[in-house]
């Protein structure tokens, strides 16, 4: 289990002019120092902590600043807290250091109050206190804006965004880099501010036009991906190359990615391995599973199965061996041996066993689905039941479905609708679906449709189509919802645009009747069209109807006999039935009474009425000629 490695900033107060003093300058501080003036004193001990130290001098720079801190001196208070922070000159101790940092915070020292909250949010030297944190944090913000990026992204310390966007604006009219890049990033995801993709690439323009890398790295993505500005590669490049010339390691990443998929650059493996290289070299763990998947495979470098392995053993040190992350088993399987696909089950096992339960899930994954393993459904439900525990909601979805499908445990609705539930409960789009199907079908649960439509409603918001779907039909026959052929209509062409078949087949014939949309054959067909060239029978025999009628196209009995032989080879009786028709009338074809026979026979055995009605009266026909 990978240990949190918490990072201080403690500000010490150090005057430029003063670091640039001369050995002649501080031999005479030095003098008028040990006569006790205060104000040599301080600037003696800001001195030493300037040039390179040891252990001497860090002790000489503590006597003067807590000459400083004993005449009430703010800023010989601050420093002196760093040093028992710091354990420089004198023994760490936290407790002293929080002491110094109080009576300097006290007196309005901005880097005091920051350096106090630390410790309160850490509990270090006090009592753990994310209130107390958050209140010395504001106070340091509301004199230094540069502090505000702090105080909002503590993970620890709660600040509304409310109360964030102020600060930010100000830090953003200020010209200020973080402020500019922060407001870019609250546009891009919509969190407290309404989405805006054209003013997040806005704020991270005016940001990266000052050199700020990560800014100009927002930037590169915004244009890579068309959001807020025309989709641009060659300026995605651009900014992704100044960010990376600045060392940061995810513009890093994404330059090598722009290289090896020639985006708004000719292909280049060279250039794309120098870029993953030095991205990896930062522990960037997408970077390194990039090296390892690339030297697996051998692309613009020789194959080398030690190099891959050794870039898979970093990027799982990084976190890829706690992250579900099913294609470096399969690398691992494929490009390597057996050792070292043992090798990286050992790593989730090393992280599942630590109760991590990324990692937990991951090999319920892995057994699941038999990646690099035998399939084991046992050891998969194990797997998922722990992560689930623990509250990782893909991991209580597909625990779900395993008891759903009796997959390595008895077969339990009730249990299903439970973790489905707790899964539901998180924003889990696909089990808020299932959920819904449960009570729909009754299964596990005592059948409700308010209560299904209710799940559906959530699973189609997040964009689901089969629950858009569903829903259109609840909506359509009132069922849960209060009955409207126009929610019903709106909602089967939110599924129908993601390419839904069922859902582009009843846009069809919503278009056909003029329910909830006005009648529009030209739509229909277009629909019918639509989901006919995905296989969908009854769409087939549907557009196959509409060029034999020439309803919202031209009649082409081609084109009808076509989509009713569609229909009719994968077993649709209507379809057969009209088949035959056309062989029995040669319209579309040659006349054909053989194939009219076959065609009305397989129809008629399935129980159509039509097809046995003209089969008895046409074999007379053809017994009288």
């Amino acid at each position: 289990m990978k240990k949190i490695v918490i990072s201080f900033v403690f500000s010490l107060l150090l005057c430029g002019a003063l670091r640039a003093e001369s050995l002649e300058a501080r031999n005479k501080l030095l003098l008028t120092a040990g006569q006790g003036r205060v104000e040599p004193q301080y600037n003696f001990g800001v001195i030493y902590t300037s040039c390179q130290r040891s252990e001497s001098k860090d002790v000489e720079a503590l006597t003067c600043y807590r000459l400083m801190a004993d005449d009430g001196l703010a800023v010989g208070q601050n420093n002196l807290g760093v040093a028992y922070a710091k354990g420089q000159g004198v023994t760490q101790n936290y407790a002293e250091s929080a002491k110094w940092y109080y009576l300097a915070a006290m007196q309005g020292l901005v880097q005091a109050q920051f350096n106090l909250g630390t410790l309160y949010e850490n509990g270090l030297g006090v009592s753990q206190s994310y209130a107390e944190a958050q209140q010395w944090y504001r106070r340091a913000a509301m004199q230094r804006l540069e502090y505000v990026h702090n105080l909002v992204n503590s993970p620890r310390v709660i600040i509304n965004f409310d109360e964030a966007l102020p600060y930010y604006q100000r830090m953003a009219d200020q010209k200020l880099v973080l402020g500019q890049n922060k407001l870019g990033e609250l546009s891009q995801s919509g969190q407290g501010v309404i989405k805006d993709y054209v003013v997040a690439a806005k704020w991270y323009g005016l940001a990266a036009a000052q050199g700020f890398g990560k800014a100009q790295y927002n930037l590169g993505s915004m244009y890579q991906s068309g959001q807020g500005v025309a989709q641009n590669y060659s300026e995605a490049l651009k900014w992704y190359r100044k960010a990376a010339e600045q060392g940061f390691a995810p513009a890093q990443y994404n330059l090598g990615e722009m290289y090896f998929q020639g985006q708004g650059v000719p292909q280049n493996y060279a250039e794309a391995l120098k870029w993953y290289h030095k991205a990896a070299d930062q522990g960037l763990f997408q970077a390194q599973y990039a090296l390892g998947s690339i030297y697996s495979q051998g692309q613009g470098v020789p194959q080398n199965d030690v190099e891959a392995v050794k870039w898979y053993r970093r990027a799982a040190a990084q976190g890829v061996a706690i992250t579900p992350n099913t294609g470096m088993i399969s690398d691992l399987g494929n490009a390597v041996t057996k050792r070292h696909t043992d090798a990286a089950l050992r790593w989730y096992h090393t992280a599942a066993d630590h109760g991590e339960s990324r990692a937990q899930y991951a090999l319920g994954s892995i057994y699941s689905q038999g990646l690099g393993v035998p399939q084991n459904d046992v050891e998969a439900v194990k797997w998922y039941r722990f992560a689930a525990e623990q509250g990782l909601a893909q991991a209580q979805s597909d625990l779900g479905t395993m008891i759903y499908q009796g997959r390595g445990v008895t077969k339990n609705d009730a249990e299903v609708v439970y973790w489905y539930r707790k899964s539901a409960m998180l924003g889990l789009s696909e089990a808020q679906y299932n959920l819904a199907w449960m009570y729909y079908q009754g299964q596990g649960v005592r059948k409700n449709y308010g209560k299904a439509m209710k799940y559906y409603i959530m699973a189609a918001r997040h964009g689901v189509a089969q629950a858009q779907f569903n829903l259109a039909n609840g909506y359509y026959k009132g069922e849960g919802v209060t009955k409207s052929y126009d929610e019903a209509a709106k909602l089967y062409q939110l599924a129908a645009v993601q390419g839904l078949a069922l859902a582009q087949f009843n846009l069809g014939a919503m278009f056909y009747q003029g329910q909830g949309v006005p009648k529009n054959n030209v739509e229909a067909v277009k629909w019918y069209r639509l989901a006919a060239s995905s296989g969908l029978v009854q769409a087939q025999y549907n557009l196959g109807l509409m060029y034999y009628q020439g309803q919202g196209v031209a009649k082409n009995n081609t084109e009808a006999l076509k989509w009713y032989s569609l229909a009719a080879d994968q077993g649709y009786a209507y379809g057969q039935c009209n088949l035959g028709g056309m062989y029995y009338q040669g319209e579309g074809v040659a006349q054909n009474m053989a194939k009219a026979l076959k065609w009305y026979r397989l129809a008629a055995v399935q129980g159509n009425a039509d097809a046995q009605f003209y089969l008895g009266i046409r074999k007379i026909l053809i017994y009288l000629l």
